[in-house]
């Protein structure tokens, strides 16, 4: 099948470990979208993160999944499509975490919402560039439905913390990670690959002239949805093992040297 659309994880993915986007991927997107190939940057960030780290490539994408698959943006801020998590359950887990120590916030397309000042507040804020705010107790907070909820802890505890969480939220909510130290809560129905399947039927492409490109948990229903799914040398190992080809390291811009030499 030709490819007709291109998406890709940006942490670790397209992102250099830096978070630049080199010369050279962006004039590989600029050919791939003037050949008529649909761009789509698909992250865990929420749309305000994503629009900080890719105004290089702004200009090629034809839309932006945020959000692990919550939303649909349009580049200039129009909202696409969009699955909310309901207060009842949005509270449910945010008290998940309270009962159990671990550092939780939640979001608005532009900022984050935690619940203490720490170590992992800061370097959630360095690493979005989205401004954040203490707010305490998030089931208070939250009165509003919310697109995701995020706790930071070491690796293994948040290893231990998605099999629990799995579990106490089947049939309820998409739990999933995008770092090792990330332990996300979506709606039941927001995964990348929902979200592509989306923009498929909006743009006119198939799933199977879909190319995708990712590194972590997050990132395997898209792999798995598309027609080729391809990981990058630096991903997760048990990601890796799945079987997916596998191109360069994001540090050696993989996603782009793919798309020249098996698509351009």
């Amino acid at each position: 099948m030709p490819i007709r659309a291109i998406a890709f994880d940006l942490d670790d993915t397209l992102l250099r470990p830096d978070n630049s986007i080199s010369a050279y991927t962006v004039d590989v997107l600029r050919r791939a979208h003037e050949a008529g190939i649909r761009i789509i940057p698909a992250s865990g960030r929420t749309y305000g993160s994503m629009m900080k780290a890719v105004p290089p490539i702004i200009a090629s994408a034809d839309c932006l999944v945020s959000c692990n698959g919550s939303e649909v943006w349009s580049p200039d801020g129009s909202i696409f499509m969009q699955e909310l998590l309901p207060v009842p359950l949005a509270r449910e887990v945010a008290a998940f975490a309270r009962e159990r120590g671990v550092y939780c916030q939640t979001y608005s397309p532009d900022r984050f919402y935690y619940t203490v000042e720490n170590e992992w507040a800061a370097a959630y804020a360095q690493l979005s560039s989205l401004k954040g705010e203490c707010v305490g107790d998030l089931t208070a907070f939250i009165t509003q439905p919310v697109t995701k909820l995020l706790m930071m802890d070491e690796p293994p505890r948040v290893a231990q913390l998605l099999r629990e969480a799995q579990e106490l939220f089947a049939g309820r909510a998409t739990l999933t990670c995008s770092k090792p130290y990330f332990l996300e809560c979506n709606p039941l129905h927001a995964t990348k690959a929902n979200a592509l399947r989306w923009c498929a039927g909006h743009f006119g492409f198939a799933m199977d002239e879909l190319l995708c490109f990712g590194d972590s948990l997050n990132d395997v229903s898209m792999l798995q949805a598309a027609g080729t799914g391809v990981c990058v040398a630096n991903a997760r190992e048990d990601v890796r093992a799945l079987g997916f080809p596998i191109c360069r390291a994001n540090s050696e811009d993989g996603v782009a040297h793919y798309i020249e030499e098996h698509v351009l």
